[in-house]
């Protein structure tokens, strides 16, 4: 480890003057994209199946835009990769489901299957075995389309929702976004609706086997799989005994679930693939398109639209609460008396925002525990996320301002009463670690659960730190997690990043949390670190991870991407926390981070930043290289400064 030895770096006024001109701009540049109302929400970009699936859903109702599908269209075959398919983030290799998905769309959107695109597209999709061999939520749509046979997906009728919940599975056992995603699928996949397909676009040159003669959907992944495959067997076998007053009443209590979690214009979980199920699913049981709620629920869908003049793409929700908290953070780390009042108008309207006494799946196992969470997007109500909270009550808790304490100290609450029982904290959930039913037929994607997370649960442990001080309730609490993040570090040093990509940002996530309580460079646990993230430093002074690392977590594969402002940004802020500002790799990283700024005053980088769920879907928070790399450079300044005046 290189030593921080604080005379290495020569903090000149020149240099302090190039950093304080840097701040500024940058800080200019994100004020400008505040909304009128104080908050920030920068567009968040997917893979291809989004946008894909959104044509989709205008063939299934034969509501097809025309123009709207040639965007899209334009969009999807810029995308595609040099292998001929299309990856789950840029750089990133083929992946079947997201090129059988991205090919068919584009069928439907009248592309010739004989161009030169599509032909390299279907000829690696036949290398891969073919369209058979595509994860669960693509050969479910392509059943809708009459493409493959019913027997091709998963055994999930609409009488899972009757499941007591001590039973193996019930959808309180599984994460939130698995929830609203699975109950209109329940719906549909017993009705067996057939989509309009006016055009009957069909995808049989995709499929190795004729699709109705293939007889291996199912690979057997593990014993525990090979179970659960015979359950799905002995479960179609005796579907046909079904009592007809037992499917009505399970139809209904799919039906009321999904109309109580509709969340008005926030579309149900704020999430696109729920979304677009509910739309579909309330139909196919009889609610006619004029339908109060299946409008609102449309009108949704299309407020995650990105439309340019030339091409168009759907987001997968929207992030307003996570980049007004992250924003805000940014700017206060600026400190400076100009972002004052717009800080606080963003800190006025995320409050405006919390959730109290607002119904919440997270109630099922904590009853008595209430409200104080923050949800990820304008609105969803039924799944506050603790990690918006943290992040949301810290930005208050570091404004100073004594109007925000019963905000703070409601989410601080809230977080506590959700710890899980090894100490860490979820996204959403507490406890959600029912690990075998990752094996079921419908989890061949792996992201059914929602557990505990290192990056989470220092986000928690960076809120509660500072509370201790007066409120030692909160103590017991922040001292197990500790102990859960000391045991989830990495033999290397490092932390797995759950939700951005991946060990840079988790190192930074756990060592940004332990500074609030004063552990640094003295803690062998921290140290470690400080070790780790030099050694990933690159020969041009930046950091970079690719999303591979979620494949390949060995050591010589977390150092072979390009370096990027982003994750940069994220490097030296944990080297920052653990007290090695006055590192050499710090230093150059602030150099690095120097020499990319643009015009405007910000900074732009095309990598996905972050997994939505690790190897299956991924990405691009476009607000991540403006205010990550801001903080980073606002937060050298300050410790520069202090040296120039010391001296």
């Amino acid at each position: 480890m290189t030593t921080p030895i604080t005379s290495d770096i020569e903090a000149t006024e020149t240099f302090l003057d190039q950093l304080r001109g840097s701040e500024e701009r940058a800080r200019e540049g994100i004020l400008k994209l505040q909304h009128e109302e104080g908050y920030w929400c920068f567009e968040l970009e997917a893979d291809c199946t989004i946008p894909a699936e959104y044509i989709f859903m205008m063939h299934f109702r034969d509501e097809v835009d025309a123009e709207l599908q040639s965007k899209i269209c334009v969009y999807l075959r810029e995308r595609q990769g040099g292998d001929g398919g299309w990856p789950l983030y840029y750089g990133g290799e083929l992946d079947l489901s997201c090129t059988v998905k991205t090919y068919y769309a584009l069928k439907m959107g009248g592309d010739d299957p004989e161009e030169p695109h599509m032909q390299r597209a279907r000829e690696a999709i036949l290398a891969q075995g073919g369209a058979a061999r595509c994860n669960v939520f693509t050969r479910i749509a392509l059943a809708l389309f009459e493409q493959l046979p019913w027997r091709g997906v998963p055994f999930i009728p609409v009488e899972i929702m009757l499941l007591p919940r001590w039973f193996f599975f019930n959808l309180t056992k599984v994460s939130y976004w698995s929830r609203t995603v699975m109950v209109p699928l329940f719906i549909l996949c017993t009705v067996k609706p057939k989509a309009i397909n006016r055009q009957k676009v069909d995808l049989r040159e995709l499929f190795t086997t004729p699709p109705e003669e293939e007889k291996n959907y199912f690979p057997i992944r593990s014993r525990l799989n090979y179970l659960f495959i015979g359950l799905d067997k002995m479960g179609r076998a005796i579907e046909p005994l079904i009592p007809p007053p037992m499917r009505r009443r399970a139809f209904k209590k799919a039906e009321t679930w999904i109309l109580d979690r509709l969340n008005g214009a926030g579309g149900l979980g704020a999430i696109f693939p729920a979304m677009v199920n509910a739309v579909e699913a309330l139909e196919c049981i009889g609610y006619p398109r004029d339908h109060p709620d299946l409008v609102t629920a449309r009108e949704a869908l299309r407020k995650l639209l990105v439309v340019g003049d030339e091409s168009a793409y759907c987001q997968p929700c929207v992030s307003p609460v996570w980049d007004t908290g992250l924003a805000a953070l940014a700017l206060q780390e600026a400190g400076v008396s100009k972002t004052q009042e717009p800080v606080e108008k963003a800190l006025d309207w995320l409050a405006e925002r919390q959730l109290f006494e607002e119904p919440g799946d997270w109630r099922d196992y904590r009853p008595e525990l209430k409200g104080g969470g923050w949800a990820f997007q304008f609105r969803n109500d039924y799944y506050p996320d603790l990690d918006d909270t943290a992040v949301v009550a810290f930005a208050m808790w570091q404004s100073g301002q004594k109007r925000y304490e019963n905000c703070i100290l409601r989410a601080a609450d809230w977080i506590c009463g959700m710890q899980s029982r090894n100490g860490g904290f979820a996204a959403f959930d507490a406890d959600n670690t029912h690990y075998y039913l990752n094996e079921i037929p419908f989890a061949d994607h792996g992201a059914l659960l929602d557990p505990p997370t290192s990056d989470v649960s220092a986000r928690c442990v960076m809120l509660l730190a500072p509370l201790c001080e007066k409120h030692e309730r909160f103590r017991p609490v922040m001292e197990r997690c500790i102990e859960y993040l000391y045991e989830e570090q990495e033999e290397d040093g490092s932390w797995f990043g759950r939700w951005g990509s991946n060990y840079v940002y988790g190192t930074w996530s756990v060592l940004a949390g332990l500074e609030q309580v004063g552990i640094g460079l003295e803690n062998p646990h921290v140290g470690k670190a400080v070790e780790w993230l030099e050694k990933q430093q690159q020969s041009d002074g930046g950091w970079g991870e690719g999303n591979n690392t979620y494949y390949e977590p060995s050591e010589p594969k977390r150092n072979v991407w390009k370096s990027n402002t982003f994750q940069t940004a994220w490097a030296l802020l944990g080297l920052m926390a653990a007290g090695a500002a006055g590192s050499t790799a710090t230093k150059r990283g602030i150099e690095y981070l120097l020499g990319r700024q643009e015009e405007d005053g910000l900074w732009e980088d095309i990598e996905f930043t972050a997994p939505g769920f690790p190897r299956v879907f991924f990405l691009k928070y476009h607000g991540y290289d403006k205010f990550f790399p801001l903080w980073a450079l606002a937060r050298y300044r300050k410790h520069l400064s202090m040296l120039s005046e010391e001296k």
